[in-house]
């Protein structure tokens, strides 16, 4: 890993460290778009604000997969699999045809308990801050019953936040915003747990990479590319 790409990736891990956004550009034969994310936990409701703004995609929680089993999260589309027969309509729905994907990331929708409709900047940063509280609260509980019970305590689903799972072996199986996330917020140290929203251009389509380069380095901000980070996770691995 050369000098420029260390010194990158150190920089956009004490940005993160520090509460500030990164942008993360997948690859240009996979979606094609920026993401802005940062850390769950840092979550205010000016950065939902920012996501909505400058963003303009979707505001989503992303989390690994380890994550995703300890609260007993399901992917959506093993579960309509599984309800098909009760409900035909998703059987005929199968995203069968993502055509930069295998399968879904998608997950659970959820709004905590104290937002109101849970779509406001303060019911979204709320809901996506709490949600990274408490995973880190019962990172280390044995207790499935209890975690569920926590969990049901403070949340409720469907809501305005979707979460998102990062495949099973991460950046080995799938290259998405979800894996290159929640791989750099474990190179900084973090509880893989990230938040972030695609950057859309006025153009209808997804902000170019230009683009959003040019709003990096306007707002300060690191710009990663796919590549930089599976080549300094494949480092941090070793």
């Amino acid at each position: 890993m050369g000098e420029y790409l260390i010194k990158k990736i150190e920089r956009a891990v004490n940005d993160l460290k520090n509460g500030k956004f990164v942008l993360i550009y997948d690859d240009d034969n996979r979606e094609g778009e920026a993401d802005l994310i940062k850390p769950s936990k840092f979550v205010k409701p000016g950065d939902i604000k920012t996501m909505r703004k400058d963003g303009g995609g979707l505001i989503f929680i992303m989390v690994s997969h380890d994550i995703a089993e300890k609260m007993q999260l399901p992917f959506l589309a093993d579960l309509f699999h599984r309800i098909e027969n009760l409900y035909p309509v998703l059987k005929e729905l199968n995203p069968y045809d993502i055509p930069y994907d295998t399968k879904s990331s998608f997950s659970l929708y959820i709004n905590h308990r104290k937002t109101f409709t849970g779509i406001t900047d303060n019911d979204r940063a709320l809901t996506i801050r709490r949600f990274a509280e408490l995973v880190e609260k019962l990172v280390s509980e044995k207790d499935s019953k209890k975690i569920l019970q926590e969990f049901g305590k403070e949340f409720r689903s469907p809501g305005h936040v979707p979460i998102c799972i990062a495949s099973k072996n991460s950046l080995k199986e799938r290259r998405g915003h979800t894996e290159l996330s929640t791989s750099l917020l474990n190179m900084a140290g973090f509880i893989p747990i990230a938040s972030g929203c695609e950057m859309m251009g006025d153009d209808g389509r997804a902000l170019s990479k230009t683009e959003a380069k040019r709003y990096a380095k306007e707002h300060d901000l690191v710009f990663l590319e796919g590549n930089e980070i599976i080549e300094a996770w494949e480092k941090w691995l070793e």
